[in-house]
């Protein structure tokens, strides 16, 4: 829980005094506006982040607006200014680059999780997921999703498991990629995938849970999804990115990431 010092307490009701009277003499700075969080994470989070956001807004007053996609095409926007406060990825790598980069506050990278990707399949599907990736060989499947390892790191992942598995260059051509995990499962859950590699975090979720089955792919067989984030430096409300992250890696935000299969730093 964010607990607000004395101090902390002052300066606010002194900065709601300085606020009112720029409105009354005609200045255009509302509180509002001040107050927006602007966060990009990657979809993977998709679930367990808006938990999070909707227990840190009843704590903290504060209004988040969250925007949702690959990690890779956030990096990309970041690096060409996109006005984001809070960013977080499927891949660290993208924010230790625009930290080298100089385009973050520095001592604010945190390695918030490591993901983990699933083969899951509909109820409705005869394929028994629990055999593993040899199941893709089955000629019955015709279309299996994964999110673009172009700039998603859960497509990368699931490239990688397939070639450990010695199966890609069988599959490949039946790969129907997503533009983001989300979006892989997306195709999956409505039928226009037979099966799909995707993130843990999405299948542990209720919709998912209910609607199908899923096999972990062993860690071992990919790279680590080890994610991170990290504060822009061109945000203008750090002090409340921070109190974000904070919120994150207390007893509450750590209990929701440990609900959707994350497996949390030390």
């Amino acid at each position: 829980m964010f607990i607000m010092k004395q101090n902390d307490i002052r300066s606010v009701v002194t900065g709601m005094f300085l606020t009112m009277a720029m409105v009354c003499s005609g200045g255009v700075i509302s509180l509002a506006e001040a107050e927006d969080l602007t966060v990009a994470a990657a979809s993977d989070l998709n679930f367990a982040i808006k938990e999070l956001i909707v227990e840190y807004e009843k704590q903290s007053g504060h209004h988040v607006k969250l925007s949702l996609g690959s990690s890779g095409n956030f990096y990309a926007q970041l690096q060409q200014g996109a006005p984001f406060d809070l960013y977080f990825s499927a891949d660290i790598g993208y924010p230790r680059k625009l930290e080298e980069a100089g385009l973050t506050v520095p001592g604010t990278l945190y390695r918030y999780a490591v993901g983990r990707v699933v083969l899951w399949a509909p109820k409705s599907s005869s394929l028994d997921v629990t055999k593993g990736l040899t199941v893709l060989r089955d000629p019955a499947v015709q279309k299996i999703a994964i999110a673009n390892p172009k700039h998603a790191p859960y497509g990368r992942a699931a490239v990688a498991a397939m070639e450990h598995e010695h199966i890609y260059e069988e599959i490949k051509d039946r790969l129907v990629l997503g533009e983001n995990i989300s979006q892989a499962a997306q195709y999956i859950e409505s039928g226009a995938c037979d099966v799909g590699i995707i993130a843990l975090s999405l299948a542990m979720a209720p919709a998912m849970k209910n609607a199908g089955s899923y096999w972990q792919i062993p860690a071992e067989n990919h790279p680590p999804l080890e994610q991170g984030a990290i504060i822009m430096k061109q945000s203008k409300n750090q002090e409340i990115a921070r109190q974000f992250l904070d919120f994150m890696k207390g007893s509450r935000g750590q209990e929701i990431m440990t609900r959707y299969g994350f497996t949390l730093p030390n």
